[in-house]
């Protein structure tokens, strides 16, 4: 059974780890999940901790099954001057959980709007439920996408669609999301979670440093050129030729045995 960690007294999230697969769920069901400075702060406190912990391999972001997070919270952002959200740089806690070097799965339902919607892309892949419903409404309240969502969307759905959805205000169903490569898989409201854990102990069972640096490569590829990607790419390809891990994989394979990670 997974087991709740001791920072689990955290007012906004609940953390649990269950062998090496951790589980972050965001909790403020009573708000939809929005996201106030308090939950980004303890969310990014706890990625950054279970990033550092050697036994947790694999984490998944969650929330619940009316929303996985309905956006930020406007009322605390409603009479702020551009100075004061400067201040606040709550926007750079996004950018924190994109740094963390082990792979975070979002896995989402209800509605995934604004910042909820830009916290799932910033994750490295999203199990959607059914009734999942993606968006960035800031439009809606005067305002645009500031935490990634304009560069996200239009990467994951092409220009137009992502002009459409932000302009408008409309929503993304989850099948469609799957469809356009937003989403990684669809699954029924009461398995998504599920889903996402399957995925995340999948991943959790391949060698972690070749995972670590195989995550990389591939966010890199949003970044650089083919030519700098395919340069970086072959420099880290290497790199793990002085692993333990790569030497026990290559023997492995070649002995017809399972491999014994190490993690080195």
């Amino acid at each position: 059974m997974a087991k709740l960690m001791a920072e689990s007294s955290y007012a906004n999230i609940l953390v649990a780890v269950d062998g090496p697969v951790a589980t972050v769920t965001l909790n403020r069901p009573q708000a939809l999940n929005a996201l106030n400075a308090a939950l980004l702060g303890e969310l990014v406190e706890a990625l950054t901790k279970l990033d550092a912990d050697e036994a947790v391999r694999c984490i998944v972001i969650t929330g619940n099954e009316r929303a996985f997070a309905a956006g930020a919270d406007i009322k605390g952002m409603a009479d702020a001057s551009p100075v004061d959200m400067l201040k606040r740089n709550n926007l750079a806690r996004y950018d924190a959980v994109r740094k963390i070097a082990k792979p975070i799965i979002a896995a989402v339902s209800g509605w995934v709007l604004g910042g909820g919607c830009e916290l799932a892309m910033a994750c490295d892949m999203i199990v959607a439920s059914e009734t999942a419903r993606f968006g960035q409404p800031e439009i809606n309240i005067g305002i645009m996408p500031g935490a990634g969502g304009t560069q996200r969307l239009t990467r994951a759905l092409g220009k137009a669609r992502a002009m459409e959805l932000i302009l408008t205000g409309d929503y993304l169903s989850a099948h469609e999301a799957h469809a356009r490569g937003l989403v990684n898989r669809v699954a029924p409201p009461e398995l998504y979670l599920e889903e996402a854990q399957t995925l995340a102990r999948r991943i959790a069972a391949q060698p972690p440093v070749a995972v670590r640096l195989a995550k990389d490569a591939v966010l890199k590829a949003q970044d650089l050129s083919i030519e700098e990607g395919l340069d970086y790419e072959r420099r880290v390809f290497y790199l793990l030729f002085a692993t333990e891990d790569q030497k026990e994989g290559m023997a492995a394979f070649v002995e017809k045995r399972p491999p014994q990670w190490k993690g080195r």
